[in-house]
Order: structure tokens, then C-alpha cells, then sequence
């Protein structure tokens, strides 16, 4: 019976966490959760298991093992529910098996979590241990897979204020905290330590909120416009409709330009998404002359999204298009989605499945993400970059005042994948004290304020533009500055602490520790 409930609370404890994610966005439950996943991996106290009527068997301690399957459980939930997206339109393959691989990595965290627990300070051991898998799984292999961090569900809590002191892994961390000591008020023994964490990490994010430690400066505004042309219809095929997609985004575009004229505004900048212009102008005469109509007719620089060929191979690029000088600065996507705009190991995976060369071989670029447009640096981070921490500080630390982050989520359909993004974008307002002008090519693009609200957005699967006057900032936060050595640093004393409990678990199969019964025993007396 204990086993079977602790199975059942982690996967609970997983759907929780999912909970948090957008489009539901609920941040308290994924604090809820990481509450559920540290109870199933610790000795129950007996103010629990006498509710429960099972006093003596549930308080036995679970084995590593145990707790490899309770992280693994904890984390398949999560993904199952997270990450549909992924097998929209190539099926449950691919979605399946990506659930699976981020699974895996919740082994260490499951088994590192239960032999933490057996320390008297295990709850502040535990947070540290999740973020050192958290990063491993964001990192390793090509690139990881950063789509599922803790903190991307805590954007409407009063923790993502953190993300300006140390970016999304400070969020992770604190989030762990929070949940972990809420169950360990339960047990007396360690209701103070617990109350400190809680209270702590609280306060610490209400009052990164408030501003405290800030260097950001506002030192003029723009008047900025993102267009969503919208797709003619959905599915993979969306490449072969390359022509239709660019005509929507120029005709769209030429309905702001003749709303602007009408209310007799000055616009500073337009931006539109990846893949607007998948008919590369510099190589097609027709693709060219569109794209120069639209930027004659709104009269300013057009930062337009498309695909490029050059020496090293094809780029994914975003490129200003200036009404007076023409084509200038571009940004070629520095931080690529493996097995989709390029695939490692191609002819291996091959084998399991056909799919694989559906993925493109798309070359990294090696820019910092800044492009300048009527003299103002924007930070451009393309989709998938925006996941990547790098992306956006290296292009504050480089001087952009705006942030955007041009995206094409057409092939994910009606699905959450363009909500979860656009938290991403409104973590990195936060992260870096900047505004963010997220454009899709079919939805959600949004005007992200530097707080990290949402100023407008749009609906997916039409066509709209977003017109809205944003701050221009100089200075850089503790996160943009600091937050890659915070990170290392918490990284590194997790994965000290797994090593440690690891150590310390052999020493007790030696005979160097005392057994669950013997230490309880130790205890009561």
C-alpha cells in the first residue's frame, strides 16, 4: 500500500507541475507539486502515516531505487502533459519518445532526492541536487532540452522577480525551496529550517519585485509594430506556402501602414516573424519586390524573418530591411533546435524512423543577437533561442535597448507550445529589464512589457499587428551580468551533494551508517 501511494502522488505530484506551465499557468501548482515529489521520497512523519492507519510500514525509508522510479514517474507525467506538440502533425512517436528522454534524467533526481532525505538538513540539499539535473537536462546531449524547466511555471507567481538576480535557474531553485519546506513544516523537528525557506525565498522574490538592485535606465522609447500575417492553413506543409505567407505579412503590413498614416504616426520599427519571407529575397526578384513594398510603405525599418544560403551553408536569418539604405544587419540563428532545424547523428536515428529527415540542416550562426534598426540595437532571439540563457544576455551585455523574439509556431497547430513560449519571452523581460516584442507567424505574437505583463497579444490563426510605444533601457541586471557564475555555482554544489549522498548510501551498505531502524531508534531515545 505505501509504494502504490507514493506512485500515485508522484504522478499526481507531475500533473501538478504541468499545471503551472501556460496556457493554465497555475504557479502555485507547481510549487503544489514539487511538495507531492519530496513527500514521496522522504519517510513519512507519524502525524502522517497515523492519518493514513500505517503507523509502522510507510515510515520505513524508500530504497534509491524506490526513488529512481518516483522521479521518473514524477517527470514522465509532467512531459505527457507538456509536451503533445511535439507529435501534432508527425505523430505520437516522436512525442512519446521525447517524454521518455527527458524522464530519464529524473532518475538521478529521484534517487539523489531519497538519500538526501536520510540527512537532518536533506530539504536544503534537495532543491540544489533538482537544479543540477534541471541543468544537465537543459544541456547535455546537443544542446538539451530546456523546454522544461521549473521556472517557466512560476512567470505568474511572485518568484519569476528572481529571474533579474540570477536568472531562470534562481526561479527553479526557489521554487524547490518553497515547496520542499512547506512539507517539512509538517515533521517538528524541522518546522523552523522550514519556515526560514519558505519565508525566505517568499520575501527574496517580493522583493526582487520591487526593483531593489536594479541598473537598468530608460533613455528614450520607440514606437514598435509586430505583424502576424497568419498562415493559409496548418500542418507541416507550411514551407510549401512560402509565397502565400510572405503576400499575407505585406498585406498586412500595408494595413498598418495605412492605419499609422491615418492617425498620423511615426512608427520607429516593424517587425515580422521567422519564416515570413521563406522565398529568400536575395536570391528571388519577386520576393525582393514584395518585401520592399512593405517597407516603403510603413517607412521604417522592417526586421523580416527568413532563409539564407552562404558559404557555410543554409542560415535561418533574420534580416533589417531599411526603406532608404535596403538590405543591412542580420542575425543568423545562433542556438539551433536539434532534430528539427538540424539533426545529429542523422544515418543512427534513421534507423528507429523515416522522420528524421524531416529535420533540416540549418547552420549555427555565431553573432550576439543584436541588429540595429533607425540606430536603436534590438536583441533578436529566433524561437527556439529563446529558451537558451545566453541568447538574450549576450545581446543586452552587447548593448540592445528592446528585446523581440520572432518565432513560427504554425507546424504546433492549436496546441499550448505558442503559450509556453511566449512565458519564456515574459521570463527574459524580467531576466534582463527589457521589453520584448514577440511575433509569430500565425500566433500568439505579444507586446511584453519589462516587468513581464502582457501589454496586448493577438489570437492564433489570423491575421493582426500590434502597434505599442516601449521604454529603451541601458544597464544590466545581476542576472545578465552575474547569472551564468550563480548558475555554475548552485549547479556545482547539487552535483557535490549527489556525489555526497551517493558516497554516503555505499557507506551504509558497508556498514558505516546506521539502518533506517537503527536511527529511528537512535531518535526516539
Amino acid at each position: 500500500m505505501p509504494a502504490f501511494l507514493r506512485f500515485g502522488l508522484a504522478a499526481v505530484s507531475g500533473w501538478l507541475v504541468y499545471l503551472s506551465y501556460e496556457p493554465v499557468g497555475w504557479w502555485w501548482a507547481g510549487i503544489a507539486g514539487i511538495s507531492l515529489l519530496w513527500l514521496t521520497l522522504v519517510p513519512w512523519p507519524r502525524t502522517v502515516t497515523a492519518a493514513l492507519g500505517m503507523a509502522g510500514e510507510a515510515q520505513e525509508r524508500p530504497s534509491a531505487g524506490f526513488g529512481a522510479l518516483i522521479g521518473f514517474t514524477h517527470s514522465l507525467f509532467c512531459c505527457l502533459f507538456l509536451l503533445p506538440w511535439v507529435g501534432e502533425f508527425v505523430g505520437a512517436m516522436p512525442y512519446i519518445a521525447l517524454s521518455l528522454t527527458m524522464a530519464l534524467y529524473a532518475l538521478l533526481t529521484g534517487a539523489a532526492g531519497v538519500l538526501a532525505a536520510r540527512w537532518r538538513y536533506g530539504a536544503f540539499a534537495f532543491p540544489l541536487i533538482y537544479l543540477a539535473v534541471e541543468f544537465l537536462r537543459s544541456s547535455w546531449p546537443f544542446g538539451g532540452f530546456a523546454w522544461v524547466r521549473l521556472a517557466w511555471g512560476q512567470i505568474n507567481g511572485p518568484l519569476a522577480a528572481l529571474s533579474s538576480w540570477g536568472g531562470p535557474a534562481l526561479v527553479t531553485v526557489a521554487a524547490v525551496y518553497v515547496g520542499v519546506g512547506l512539507v517539512s513544516l509538517i515533521d517538528a523537528a524541522s518546522r523552523r529550517p522550514a519556515i526560514l525557506s519558505v519565508t525566505l525565498s517568499l520575501v527574496l522574490g517580493l522583493v526582487a519585485g520591487l526593483g531593489v538592485g536594479g541598473e537598468s535606465t530608460t533613455v528614450g522609447d520607440a514606437r514598435v509594430a509586430a505583424v502576424q500575417g497568419n498562415v493559409p492553413r496548418m500542418g507541416l506543409d507550411f514551407n510549401e506556402q512560402r509565397r502565400a505567407v510572405l503576400s499575407n505579412h505585406v498585406n498586412e503590413t500595408l494595413k498598418l501602414a495605412e492605419e499609422t498614416k491615418d492617425a498620423g504616426e511615426k512608427l520607429d520599427m516593424v517587425i515580422w516573424p521567422e519564416n515570413a519571407s521563406d522565398v529568400n529575397p536575395f536570391t528571388d526578384a519577386e520576393a525582393a519586390a514584395l518585401v520592399g513594398v512593405a517597407v516603403r510603405a510603413v517607412n521604417t525599418p522592417l526586421l523580416v524573418g527568413t532563409l539564407t544560403r552562404d558559404e557555410v551553408g543554409a542560415r535561418n536569418t533574420m534580416v533589417v530591411f531599411d526603406p532608404d539604405t535596403g538590405p543591412g544587419e542580420r542575425h543568423n540563428k545562433r542556438f539551433l533546435q536539434p532534430f528539427g532545424e538540424y539533426m545529429p547523428m542523422r544515418d543512427f536515428f534513421r534507423t528507429f524512423s523515416y522522420l528524421v529527415d524531416l529535420a533540416g540542416d540549418f547552420k549555427p550562426g555565431d553573432d550576439t543577437g543584436v541588429v540595429y534598426m533607425g540606430g536603436i540595437p534590438v536583441g533578436v532571439a529566433t524561437c527556439y533561442e529563446v529558451a537558451e540563457d545566453e541568447a538574450y544576455r549576450m545581446s543586452v551585455r552587447d548593448g540592445a535597448q528592446i528585446l523581440t523574439t520572432p518565432t513560427n509556431n504554425a507546424t504546433f497547430g492549436f496546441t499550448d507550445m505558442t503559450y509556453q513560449q511566449l512565458a519564456m519571452s515574459r521570463m527574459r523581460a524580467v531576466e534582463t529589464d527589457r521589453a520584448v516584442v514577440v511575433v509569430a507567424t500565425s500566433g500568439v505574437s505579444a507586446i511584453v512589457r519589462p516587468d513581464g505583463s502582457v501589454a496586448q497579444e493577438t489570437q492564433i490563426f489570423e491575421p493582426a499587428h500590434l502597434v505599442e510605444t516601449l521604454p529603451l533601457r541601458e544597464g544590466a541586471t545581476p542576472a545578465v551580468r552575474f547569472g551564468r557564475v550563480l548558475e555554475w555555482l548552485l549547479v556545482a554544489a547539487g552535483a557535490f551533494l549527489i556525489i555526497a549522498a551517493a558516497a554516503s548510501a555505499r557507506a551504509g551498505r558497508r556498514g558505516y551508517a546506521p539502518t533506517g531502524t537503527q536511527q529511528r531508534n537512535y531518535e526516539e531515545n
